[in-house]
């Protein structure tokens, strides 16, 4: 079953992931996305491995997750992506982005699908690359 984690920025600056759509709440937390993940995966063996004497609920068997970022959490973990450059692709001002990325602003659904497509689109560009 795939389920959705939700990867946050929180207002201490630390980042957040939890799991909004089952009735078992899974979080992890972290000063880094990547620390959060590191935390939220070992949440999620420890409650599995919780359930040993007990029969596993069905929402949790087979579990894959389809992470969502938020900017920050986005531009946290893949921190080699430079936002000003992608900025300047997606045709979004610079210190705007920057603005999102620090949470300082917020954004709107339109503009947040606005960078996802953005993205998905440079994505594909790289994908197509052949080097030789």
């Amino acid at each position: 079953m795939k389920i959705i984690a939700l990867i946050e920025k929180g207002k201490d600056g630390t980042f957040g992931i939890y799991t909004p759509n089952i009735k078992t709440t899974i979080i992890g937390e972290g000063n880094t996305v990547a620390e959060a993940k590191a935390d939220f995966e070992n949440s999620v063996k420890e409650m599995i491995d919780s359930y040993e004497e007990e029969k596993l609920p069905t929402e949790l068997s087979g579990m894959t997750f389809e992470y969502k970022f938020d900017i920050a959490s986005l531009f946290d973990y893949f921190d080699w992506i430079n936002v000003s450059k992608v900025a300047s692709k997606l045709g979004i001002n610079a210190s705007l982005l920057r603005q999102y990325r620090q949470g300082n602003t917020y954004i709107s659904e339109k503009q947040a699908a606005k960078i996802e497509a953005g993205i998905h689109s440079l994505a594909k560009e790289l994908a197509s690359i052949s080097l030789l």
